[in-house]
């Protein structure tokens, strides 16, 4: 019988490599407004969809789709306001 020990030890030996870098992380924080936004949108389908949805739910999803369209305005705008390093625009 062939263990496959030695595969796993391959695998998981570059473990430390595939870790996100600084700048992967700093985009992930930078977006996170427009991750919450969408995660809140979802929360309001949901909730919409466990009963026959009413007044009160169509409100909130119109709010929550707002909220995603401004956070993603508010990211495209600070992103196209980033200069690129060099001096390079």
């Amino acid at each position: 019988m062939n263990h496959i020990v030695t595969v796993q030890d391959a695998v998981t030996a570059f473990a430390d490599f595939m870790e996100p870098t600084d700048a992967e992380l700093d985009a992930i924080e930078q977006e996170m407004p427009v991750i919450l936004a969408g995660v809140e949108l979802v929360d309001a389908q949901i909730t919409a969809l466990e009963h026959l949805p009413n007044e009160l739910d169509n409100r909130r999803i119109r709010r929550a789709r707002n909220r995603v369209l401004a956070a993603r305005r508010d990211l495209a705008n600070r992103t196209a306001g980033a200069t690129l390093p060099g001096g390079a625009a």
